[in-house]
């Protein structure tokens, strides 16, 4: 099996969406507005992007290309006092 493949995702709070900061897939970026969105789009893009790159995971046809989608999400909160 493949290693998996780590994505990191972050939310803009500004923005209002997440989006990805960084892979180890070639030319992956993309945002939407849910995090569930966001992973599919992934998901869409990232065996179409290893294929474009000639990566050797995308020369194996029909085999299962694992990532590990890593998220981060800072919220600030007013302290009550």
């Amino acid at each position: 099996m493949t290693q998996p493949f780590d994505i990191f995702v972050e939310w803009d709070a500004e923005a209002r969406v997440w989006y990805v900061t960084d892979s180890g897939v070639p030319g992956l970026a993309t945002e939407a507005d849910t995090l569930e969105a966001l992973v599919e789009k992934v998901r869409m893009m990232v065996p179409e992007l290893l294929e474009l790159n000639d990566h050797p995971a995308a020369l194996r046809h029909g085999t299962d290309v694992p990532i590990h989608v890593h998220a981060e999400r800072l919220e600030r909160i007013r302290a009550a006092g």
